[in-house]
């Protein structure tokens, strides 16, 4: 979180969306910096989930891939396509 923290430019501030795991459990005190935990096992409230599920909803089913290499190629090529439309991004994470 430290890392996070010098990362935000001065006058900013940051959200980071924590699922209920165990080592998402530390409380950091950062004036720059807020962290939302999300309840134990509700996927359906983490924006980040939402995102994943639209990708392989529309990208990523119904399909063979020949290995490890070429999931993660198509997943890049999926997550390029989707981070360029914001307006469909805001969509899907305001769902959550």
């Amino acid at each position: 979180m430290q890392h996070i923290s010098k990362e935000v430019p001065e006058g900013r501030h940051a959200v980071v969306v924590m699922d209920g795991a165990l080592w998402h459990q530390a409380d950091l005190n950062l004036h720059n910096v807020t962290m939302l935990k999300l309840p134990p096992y509700s996927p359906e409230l983490n924006p980040s989930e939402q995102i994943w599920q639209y990708l392989k909803q529309h990208d990523l089913s119904n399909r063979c891939f020949d290995g490890y290499d070429a999931i993660v190629d198509a997943a890049c090529v999926a997550w390029n396509r989707l981070r360029v439309q914001l307006e469909l991004i805001r969509s899907i994470t305001s769902r959550a």
